[in-house]
């Protein structure tokens, strides 16, 4: 679910389940995001399905799209 969306900083805070691929229990934590059009295409409250991947020490999301 998103919680907080920065579009200056590229940033969006979600509130998740458990992601497997990178071993981390559900919490709420802040993402950066590949493309920050991503941020364009949802709103505060929305709930999200996302991949992310670490790159460079950080977690990128690089896919997000509002649930159904």
């Amino acid at each position: 679910m998103v919680r907080k969306i920065d579009k200056e900083s590229k940033k969006i805070t979600l509130k998740h389940g458990e992601i497997k691929n990178l071993d981390m229990p559900g919490m709420t934590m802040v993402f950066q995001v590949k493309d920050p059009a991503m941020l364009d295409a949802v709103k505060q409250g929305d709930k999200v399905q996302f991949k992310v991947e670490r790159s460079g020490g950080a977690l990128v999301i690089t896919e997000m799209q509002v649930a159904k």
